[in-house]
């Protein structure tokens, strides 16, 4: 195999740990937003689980706050956390192209 392949092994396989890292951030990223509008249908949330609620306000919040400014509620509606989600899943993959195409 030679100090070459070993060297590229090494490269691939740092490729696929970061892919990995990628993908799971993304899944439980979009967890939690996916649990922040929930509980944000529910109008009176017990106050043992306030730090909950604020936590996620805190993590998803900012995040979900780009897209408010380019795509405003609509009604009562709100698409800006389903764009969130999507802009996630689009640079996953966008990430997991760059990376592992171009490292393979």
């Amino acid at each position: 195999m030679g100090v070459t392949g070993a060297n590229l092994a090494l490269i691939a396989d740092a490729a696929d740990t970061a892919a990995q890292f990628v993908a799971v951030f993304v899944y439980v990223y979009s967890a939690l937003i996916f649990v922040y509008v929930i509980l944000s249908w529910i109008p009176q949330f017990p106050y043992s689980l306030s730090w909950l609620q604020r936590f996620l306000y805190d993590v998803c919040e900012p995040y979900i706050r780009i897209f408010r400014r380019f795509l405003p509620p609509i009604g009562p509606l709100d698409l800006s956390p389903l764009i969130a989600i999507l802009a996630l899943y689009l640079a996953r993959l966008l990430i997991n192209r760059v990376v592992i195409d171009h490292l393979h």
